[in-house]
């Protein structure tokens, strides 16, 4: 049973005596709780596979799709600037993530170290946070795949009916049966095991990454020079769509809000941000790793560091190839290598979307069925969530409810505006693991770190300064739907997760002895 304070006779160095909701877990017991013969997850991966993990959900919808959004809406040529700096706030929290991962090697990612550091109740709210993070990701990119998959079709001469296209595109009943079935089929994947998923993952990255080393190569032969002047545009007045920051300053200073310059740059870096969304995956497969000490922190900043490179180069080539007020915002890179009379290059940029998008759904399921299957086993969720296959050694029940869940909500739901809330739950994650890495210097100093962030405090610190500054820059809507979602979570706990408690269980049990 996992243990939450200490006994009588003493407490061990470094451990917080703490009840209620701020109770927490020790790491010596969260590791302990990986070896119940029930619960145990195979361990079977290794550094690169990890990496190979990083790269495969990042690379996938951001780079294919959002380039165009930002660039024409917000940032224009500079939105390579804007991925820097949304780059620059992900190398940070990935610091602090390299370091708990490697402390606290299980499942669960930044729920099992909100855990670890700030107690019982944070850590299902960042829990329920991830949820919405992985669900809401893996039903959009399953949208988006589905998008070029129809695409494809129609230049085959063989169209979908309107009523398998999806929400808007028909009338009636509509329903999105290529994502629908994408979802299933990854989620048949992820049950059967990990080294599998690593296997599949491994060579549709070799796909990804050839496709995006083309843009790059070809595409530098068609870069104009003019189409980078201004190359950060002028601000432009909007009346709407701007961020929670620029609203505020609005209200309090006559601020106007605006697009493009400066302030453009920052809401597009909060845009782009989507684009880098899955790294922290990586965490969450740390209680199947080989070596975790050393590997996850590898995969964690290996995938970050080399999707960083070839989002900037991508960037800086397709607003170089073709003005930034003419970049298609659905499909950016094959429209930009059309309007300079390549056609074939734009075909194979689309293949490789359709390819690379179906291994971000399948990771993004992955580390959802991975949170939940922690949650399940501290007893926050129903133990449905936990149970393990006996052969595949996965958590198969929670993947296969999870994914029929999530396929449905990709097939009746048009996910356009609710993608946003991906963005700002990430942040919000990223700011939690952060205040937990300076809490558990302070709580732990006596753990075993095999990686320790630098500069701590100040880079905590400035890894939450910049998260919340760019959740600021998402627009007031998105705030209020996450509020909302907040609120459910909260509900819920009480009225399930905390009587069901593990933790609170076990701190009762010690007391009445």
């Amino acid at each position: 049973m996992p243990v939450t304070t200490q006994p009588d006779s003493g407490p061990q160095p470094g451990t917080r005596r703490t009840s209620g909701l701020l109770r927490t877990k020790s790491i010596e017991q969260s590791i302990k709780d990986t070896e119940e013969p029930e619960h145990q997850l195979k361990k079977s991966l290794s550094a690169l596979d990890l990496t190979v993990f990083g790269v495969g959900v990042v690379i996938g919808s951001g780079i294919f799709v959002i380039t165009g959004t930002a660039a024409t809406d917000y940032a224009g040529p500079a939105v390579t600037i804007a991925f820097a700096v949304a780059a620059v706030v992900c190398a940070l929290a990935a610091l602090c993530y390299a370091e708990f991962a490697s402390t606290v090697p299980v499942a669960g990612s930044a729920y099992t170290f909100a855990f670890a550091s700030l107690g019982e109740f944070p850590a299902w709210i960042i829990g329920w946070d991830l949820i919405l993070e992985l669900a809401l990701g893996c039903a959009t990119v399953a949208v988006g795949w589905s998008g070029y998959v129809q695409s494809l079709l129609d230049s085959w001469g063989i169209p979908l009916p309107e009523a398998l296209r999806g929400p808007g595109e028909g009338s009636g009943f509509t329903f999105n049966l290529p994502a629908f079935l994408l979802v299933l089929a990854v989620m048949t994947v992820v049950v059967l095991g990990m080294k599998l998923s690593a296997w599949v993952t491994s060579a549709v990255v070799a796909v990804k990454v050839t496709v995006v080393l083309i843009v790059i190569a070809v595409g530098a032969f068609f870069i104009t020079g003019s189409n980078y002047d201004p190359y950060i545009p002028p601000s432009k007045p909007t009346e709407g769509g701007s961020g929670l920051s620029q609203t505020l300053l609005e209200g309090i200073a006559g601020f106007t809000p605006s697009n493009f310059g400066i302030m453009g740059i920052f809401t597009a870096a909060a845009v782009v941000f989507f684009a880098f969304i899955g790294f922290d995956v990586v965490a969450t497969a740390a209680e199947e790793t080989r070596n975790p000490k050393k590997d996850v922190p590898l995969g964690i900043l290996g995938s970050l560091a080399i999707c960083t490179v070839l989002y900037c180069a991508v960037a800086f080539v397709v607003t170089g190839m073709q003005n930034y007020k003419k970049l298609d915002p659905d499909a950016p890179l094959a429209e930009a290598f059309k309007a300079v009379g390549h056609p074939f290059w734009a075909g194979v940029i689309s293949f490789g979307a359709v390819v690379g998008l179906t291994v971000v759904c399948m990771i993004l399921l992955l580390g959802q069925s991975r949170v939940f299957f922690a949650m399940s086993r501290d007893g926050l969720l129903p133990p449905v969530f936990s149970a393990v296959h006996p052969k595949f050694r996965t958590p198969y029940r929670s993947t296969i409810i999870l994914g029929v869940i999530t396929a449905l909500v990709a097939g009746f739901v048009s996910l356009t505006e609710l993608s946003k809330l991906v963005n700002i739950g990430t942040l919000f994650a990223f700011v939690i693991v952060a205040v937990g890495v300076l809490i558990l210097r302070r709580t732990r100093p006596d753990l075993p770190r095999a990686f320790r962030a630098p500069w701590v405090p100040v880079l905590p610190i400035a890894s939450v300064a910049c998260s919340v500054w760019l959740m600021l820059n998402l627009s007031v809507e998105t705030w209020l739907r996450f509020a909302v979602w907040m609120v459910i979570g909260v509900v819920i706990y009480f009225a399930y997760g905390r009587g069901h408690s593990r933790a609170r269980a076990d701190a009762e049990a010690g007391n009445s002895r």
